[in-house]
C-alpha cells in the first residue's frame, strides 16, 4: 500500500495550541506539529524528526510516532466544511487505540500523517490514521475510539491563555 504525498500548501491550516506537547508553538521539548484539513473530516501533516526522538539509532521511537498518530486521529474531527475551525473546535480523548508498526521511520527524513473519521457516532467516533515514508509506503497505521471531552473541560481548552490560533509559519 502507498499513498502519494500532499502539497500541504493548498490546504487550510488547523490551530495549534502554546504548550502541546504535538502542535504547541511555544514548547521547547515539543514536535510543533502543524496540521492542516485534506477534506471533509480528513488531516495531513509534513513531519521530519531529529535525533532528540530516536530509539535505535537513525530510526524514530514508535512512542513519538503512536503520540503523533493520536493527535492526527483526533484533529481529524476539526476538519469540517466551513465554519471557524477555532469558534467550532471539537475535542474527544482517545479511548482506546490500536497500532501496527509495518517498518521503520527514518530520522531526518520527511514522512507524511494523514488522519480521517470513519464513522462519527456524535459522542464517540472511530478514526484511523497512517504515516507513509517519502517512497509513499505506509509504515505505521492506527485505529481509535474517541469519546467527547465534558463541556467544561473544553471551556477551559479554549481559553485566551491557551493560545488556540492558527499561528503564522516561524520566520513567516
Amino acid at each position: 500500500m502507498s499513498i502519494q504525498p500532499p502539497s500541504v500548501e493548498r490546504f487550510d491550516q488547523q490551530p495549534s495550541a502554546r504548550w502541546c506537547f504535538v502542535c504547541g508553538v511555544a514548547n521547547p521539548c515539543g514536535l510543533r506539529i502543524r496540521f492542516f484539513n485534506d477534506g471533509y473530516q480528513r488531516v495531513v501533516a509534513r513531519v521530519t524528526l531529529g535525533e532528540q526522538y530516536q530509539s535505535y539509532p537513525g530510526m524514530t521511537h514508535g512512542g513519538i510516532l503512536a503520540t503523533i498518530l493520536d493527535e492526527t486521529m483526533g484533529r481529524a474531527l476539526l476538519a469540517d466544511e466551513g465554519g471557524d475551525a477555532v469558534e467550532q473546535a471539537r475535542f474527544m480523548f482517545t479511548a482506546k487505540m490500536e497500532i501496527r508498526y509495518r517498518r521503520p521511520v527514518p530520522l531526518d527524513e520527511e514522512f507524511t500523517v494523514r488522519g480521517r473519521v470513519d464513522q462519527d457516532r456524535g459522542r464517540m467516533a472511530l478514526v484511523s490514521g497512517e504515516i507513509a515514508l517519502a517512497d509513499g509506503s505506509v509504515a505505521v497505521e492506527a485505529s481509535a475510539t474517541l469519546v467527547d471531552i465534558p463541556h467544561e473541560h473544553v471551556t477551559q481548552m479554549l481559553a485566551a491563555d491557551v493560545g488556540w490560533q492558527v499561528y503564522p509559519e516561524e520566520g513567516g
